[in-house]
This record gives structure tokens, C-alpha cells and sequence, in this order.
């Protein structure tokens, strides 16, 4: 039985995963506003309603890979050491929200045409909002008892992504000579402030 629904789940990954890339593909290629759900779904060979099974919006396919990387961050950080501080965890985290070798061309070019397009910036942000609430939620088991209030974990989180976003665009902005990560991390120790 596991190994039928290890068999499923390696399924609906693939399928998640051939659906986000048609819609970069052809959001890339084509626009943004020419892209439709039914040619994501020609694209990946499923159909229409798949599409649905998977994805609320072409933004959503889109966009697919922040979540993705989200996920992948949050996880480090709850396999962090207990005793690690807020901060360090999420510094030390940061590394699994960009490409291992460092971003290549296509992904430079995927988050300058995400940011290029209004709806889908607002639909990154809502991503963002609520791994956010999740990584709040983590945050505040790591706080002695006298740092926790309602908002401390939430402003950590908060103005950890700030900076990672301020971090990213600033590297976008600039002509490639120092890394991304070596960009976040300066971001990260300048943004630490009280939660060092």
C-alpha cells in the first residue's frame, strides 16, 4: 500500500511540476496575458480540469516554484537546532530559497518577468503572506518565554522577508558581479538589528 501511494504522490508531484513549467514556458514565450489555462494544460498533456485538481490560476501555476522554495525553507528551518535563536535559524535557512549553484539565466529571467507583471507581484506577495504565518508560527516556539508576544514572531518573519526581498531585487537591479546569496546574507546581518 505505501508504495502505491509513494507511486501517487511522485505522480501528482510530477504533474504539479509539468504544469508550472508549461505556464513559465509559456508565459515567457508568449506574455503573460496571452497565456490561458487551457494551453498550460495542452502543454503539460492533461486536461482542463487536472489543471484545476492542481491550481486555482494561471498565476498560481506560475508562481508555483516560490511556494515550492517557501516550503523547502520553512522545513530547514524546523530541522534547525532547537536551541538556535530565531535569526540564526533563518539566516542559516536563507540558502534553500535560491538555486544551489546560484541563479542561472532562465531564473533571473522568470523573477524579472514575475516582477515585470502587477497580478502576479500581488499573488507573490500573498505567498509570501502566508508562509509568513507559518514561519511566525515556528519562530515562536524558538523564543524564551519573556521575548514572546503576539507580534514578535510575525515581525521576525516579516523582516526576515523584507529582506530577502529587498536582497533579491537589489541583485536583479545590479549587474551580475556578486552572488545572490552573499547579497541576502549582507541584507539578513544589516536587517538583524534586535533579533541577532
Amino acid at each position: 500500500m505505501n508504495t502505491v501511494q509513494g507511486l501517487r504522490e511522485r505522480k501528482k508531484i510530477a504533474t504539479r511540476e509539468a504544469l508550472h513549467e508549461a505556464a513559465l514556458k509559456l508565459a515567457m514565450e508568449h506574455g503573460f496575458d496571452r497565456l490561458t489555462v487551457e494551453a498550460i494544460a495542452d502543454a503539460a498533456t492533461v486536461s482542463r480540469r487536472t489543471f484545476s485538481n492542481y491550481f486555482a490560476s494561471k498565476e498560481e501555476a506560475l508562481l508555483y516554484g516560490d511556494g515550492a522554495r517557501m516550503a523547502a525553507m520553512l522545513e530547514a528551518v524546523r530541522a534547525r537546532p532547537a536551541a538556535e535563536s530565531p535569526w540564526t535559524a533563518l539566516t542559516a535557512s536563507m540558502r534553500t530559497l535560491f538555486p544551489e549553484r546560484g541563479p542561472d539565466e532562465d531564473w533571473v529571467a522568470r523573477a524579472r518577468f514575475i516582477r515585470s507583471h502587477p497580478s502576479l507581484l500581488v499573488q507573490q506577495l500573498a505567498t509570501f503572506s502566508s508562509f509568513e504565518k507559518e514561519l511566525a508560527a515556528e519562530l515562536a516556539a524558538r523564543l524564551p518565554e519573556e521575548q514572546r508576544s503576539a507580534t514578535r514572531p510575525r515581525l521576525i518573519a516579516g523582516c526576515f522577508f523584507t529582506a530577502i526581498r529587498v536582497a533579491t531585487v537589489a541583485w536583479l537591479d545590479q549587474p551580475q558581479g556578486t552572488s545572490l546569496q552573499d547579497i541576502a546574507e549582507r541584507a539578513l546581518a544589516e536587517a538583524a538589528g534586535p533579533f541577532a
